[in-house]
């Protein structure tokens, strides 16, 4: 019986976004508002501070007047927490703003090719912070064996 119940703090597996990996509380948002901003990209505005913690944390911020339907900001929340947890970053604490409106409540509140696009974006904004803090977002692939007969 107690198989079945998962503890929340270790997940399961890549779709762990524990709450220590979450910036939550205001101050800790305001600290890492204080700083400039580090990246910036069509849509979106990455902030962030080193941490005294074994692991980055990240906070979403997505303002109804540029996401005005909630499916288009829990799908922006979504994807944004996707690409934090596959990308290797170092002890940050990272948090992504949303800078400029993704779409009106004219058309639909979400698309593949709307989705592909965030995707993308977020993606490079997590890329390079990896690469200004010194750590590749992926592990680099072994090198090739030499001294082959």
């Amino acid at each position: 019986m107690d198989s079945c119940v998962t503890s929340g703090s270790t997940g399961e597996g890549s779709h762990d976004f524990a709450r220590a990996r979450r910036i939550v509380k205001t101050d800790e948002f305001s600290s890492v508002f204080r700083l400039r901003p580090s990246q910036k990209s069509a849509h979106f505005v990455l902030y962030t501070r080193l941490n005294q913690l074994p692991h980055a944390r990240l906070g979403v911020v997505v303002a109804k007047r540029f996401a005005p339907r909630a499916v288009t900001r829990n799908t922006i929340k979504r994807v944004t927490r996707e690409l934090f947890r596959t990308t290797g970053l170092p002890p940050l604490d990272c948090v992504v703003r949303l800078a400029r409106p993704v779409n009106s409540k004219d058309g639909p509140a979400t698309t593949a090719k709307l989705k592909a696009a965030l995707r993308v974006e977020l993606a490079r904004l997590f890329a390079a912070q990896a690469k200004l803090s010194g750590k590749p977002g992926l592990p680099p692939a072994p090198p090739p064996l030499s001294g082959a007969p």
